[in-house]
């Protein structure tokens, strides 16, 4: 399989010197961070967008997508199958495992055309469930949604529970999607689904990042930097499960947040065309048969062991069979804690820390790792980028699966938590 021409937006000088693991330092000036709760008593919170006047708009994994108005009024909008209480139901939108409805953005021109986006499970009769990103409608008062097209409906969907950890339906289902602030396309992050023939293969959708327009269509120049033969939708490619991705807040260079396989979390750089290096397949790379023909936790998928060990055997980024593999800028000292989300923190008032890359954990605390419930702040330099720095944000009502960050055009940063909660983050 030939591989066309890459554009790479990391100079060799600067993959050299990107740092695999670096310690939690403090900074010179950080600014005393809050927390407070904006909104409690919600089921499995995912994602969030908001408007200029704080508006905020939330999903909630197995319930559906809902808005918050500066007053406090809380509207359910869209809900899924089995739900009460919203606009407008759609019964074919389904929740199961880690899937459901999971990313939600804002057209970038909402105040003109009201539109916003939503990534969620679908099935629809007898069919095989998939993930789907949908445009809808929101209506001028902010109380229903209307004139749903689904605008990508083959993002695959895992069917049947296996052996492997985490292994029920709907894992490994990716989900964030968020505009590009520079080129003005949707960013759809997708999993693996627990299945080996979907990251290295470009005729299926997991495992991959996709640019696309509002209606779903490639973005031109995608296909210049893939492999011929690949969906002209695809980005970057050999993904396990992308929960987060930001942009760069000088460069605009999308930066993800990659789950690691019992090691090695990532954060990583995407280039276009790039391959995250991540090949699950049994009878390759040394590896024999595995479950249910997925390597992803080999060599001992259900019981601790040495991190490096298991890294060696089963790599994150397999460089050695995938040599041009994206450089990870950061790999969490080896440790898999359940990365999730992403942002840029932006504004005065967050002192050093402004224009830095937070990233949230989720904690998994798996075969002695330690729990690591946290939010990581991240300096980012401008050229790469690499990580100057990094240091661990202040938690002042304590920690919780940070699932989702969004920030706020109040300045404050938003976090979503599996305990069902909405937090406000503010920084003086």
């Amino acid at each position: 399989m030939r591989k066309k021409r890459s554009v790479r937006l990391i100079s060799a000088s600067a993959a050299t010197a990107i740092l695999v693991s670096l310690p939690l330092c403090l900074q010179a000036n950080t600014p005393e961070v809050t927390q407070n709760v904006v909104l409690d008593g919600l089921e499995s919170p995912w994602d969030l967008a908001f408007l200029p006047d704080g508006t905020m708009f939330f999903t909630e994994k197995c319930k559906g997508l809902s808005v918050k108005l500066p007053d406090g009024t809380v509207n359910n909008l869209l809900g899924m199958s089995g739900t009460d209480g919203y606009a407008m139901t759609s019964d074919d939108l389904v929740c199961e495992g880690q899937a459901g409805m999971n990313g939600v953005t804002l057209d970038p021109k909402f105040a003109d055309n009201g539109t916003i986006y939503v990534y969620s499970a679908s099935r629809t009769g007898d069919n095989p469930a998939v993930n789907r990103v949908l445009r809808l409608n929101v209506n001028g008062d902010l109380a229903g949604v209307s004139d749903r097209a689904d605008i990508v409906t083959d993002i695959p969907y895992k069917q049947v529970a296996t052996e492997h950890p985490f292994g029920g339906p709907g894992a490994h289902n990716g989900g964030r999607i968020r505009f590009s602030p520079q080129d003005g396309f949707l960013y759809v992050t997708t999993g693996d689904n627990h299945n080996s023939s979907l990251p290295q293969f470009g005729d299926k959708m997991g495992g991959k990042v996709l640019r696309i327009d509002g209606d779903g269509n490639a973005a031109p120049g995608n296909s210049d930097t893939t492999p011929d033969g690949f969906d002209p939708r695809i980005f970057t490619y050999g993904h396990r499960n992308v929960q987060g991705i930001a942009f760069h807040p000088e460069s605009h260079q999308p930066i993800i947040t990659e789950h690691g396989p019992w090691h090695s979390d990532e954060v990583n750089a995407l280039v276009p065309g790039g391959n995250s290096g991540w090949d699950p397949r049994p009878n390759m790379a040394g590896r024999a048969d595995c479950p249910d023909d997925y390597c992803g936790y080999q060599p001992n998928q259900n019981e601790g062991m040495d991190r490096k060990e298991r890294a060696a055997y089963m790599p994150m980024t397999d460089f050695e069979t995938y040599p041009d593999a994206m450089t990870p800028l950061w790999t969490n000292d080896g440790y898999s804690q359940g990365i999730s989300s992403a942002a840029c923190l932006k504004g005065e008032q967050w002192g050093d820390w402004n224009g830095r890359l937070v990233v949230s954990f989720l904690g998994i605390g798996f075969g002695g790792t330690p729990l690591g419930q946290r939010i990581n702040v991240i300096d980012l330099a401008a050229d790469g980028p690499t990580i100057r720095d990094m240091t661990e944000m202040p938690l002042s009502m304590g920690s919780a699966r940070f699932r989702g960050l969004e920030m706020g055009p109040d300045g404050a940063l938003y976090v979503a938590n599996d305990e069902g909660q909405i937090q406000r983050f503010t920084a003086e």
